[in-house]
């Protein structure tokens, strides 16, 4: 996703009303505590696309609008989301990325289009960024941020006079320690659900893992994994190349 479109997706996200549910998520195969309305995140789903729209360029480019419909077409029916008018847009922009948002948007950039070597590789990207709706990773997460917070607002009231203290190592120690390994997490469930709805929908799941090597390939510097959200490129691959070796695939 672009920076630019994640910011304001943060920022529109800090006003939705909240609600307590633990609920059974098929696509994960898990429970999952949600404190926010499926309703007001793709409204503020709304929001950030057309922002992005009117923020970010926008290619015109006919070949490659098109190109994304059709891919992302077969991704989304696959995914069972075929029933939303979806909006498509490609965004100039040389970095190699893409999102979906609740609420039927999808967007790719340029730079993406350029590196992937075949519609196939495109579907792994599109669809690993679909299995984020369909696993409602976005509201997972900010129910895990808004938890979070307010446990350290609590510590912190009651330390007194270390209460700023205690709220910045809390902060640094619920960092690491819980919200980037839950986060990790979420990439790691969206690559497995990514490669099922590109086989899904036709696609060869092997791509993904050429996908991956490509983007480690390309990526300039590096993150130690246990401060990144992502996992690091080998995790990933060997995480991928395992689930697809299972699901006979390979």
């Amino acid at each position: 996703m672009t920076k630019s479109v994640l910011a304001v997706a943060a920022v529109a996200l800090l006003g939705l009303p909240a609600l307590e549910a633990c609920s059974y998520n098929e696509a994960l195969g898990r429970n999952q505590l949600v404190l926010v309305d499926d309703n007001a995140l793709a409204q503020a789903a709304a929001q950030s696309w057309a922002q992005a729209l009117a923020s970010e360029r926008v290619s015109r480019d006919a070949a490659l609008n098109e190109r994304v419909r059709r891919v992302g077409g077969r991704i989304v029916q696959a995914a069972g989301m075929g029933n939303m008018a979806w909006e498509y847009a490609v965004f100039t922009s040389d970095t190699p990325n893409a999102f979906v948002l609740p609420g039927g948007r999808m967007g790719v950039t340029t730079g993406l289009l350029a590196l992937v070597q075949n519609d196939d590789q495109l579907a792994a990207v599109i669809g690993h960024e679909a299995a984020h709706v369909t696993a409602r990773h976005a509201a997972e997460r900010y129910s895990q941020t808004a938890l979070t917070q307010t446990g350290l607002q609590v510590v912190s009231g009651a330390a007194g006079d270390y209460g700023r203290a205690v709220g910045a190592l809390g902060g640094i120690g619920a960092q690491v320690g819980v919200l980037l390994p839950f986060s990790r997490q979420h990439e790691l469930e969206a690559d497995r659900i990514g490669v099922d709805y590109m086989q899904r929908a036709g696609y060869d799941p092997r791509q993904a893992l050429a996908l991956w090597r490509l983007m480690a390939a390309q990526r300039t510097g590096s993150t130690p994994e246990f401060a990144s959200t992502h996992p690091s490129d080998a995790s990933r691959i060997a995480a991928l190349e395992a689930y697809i070796r299972e699901r006979g695939w390979a």
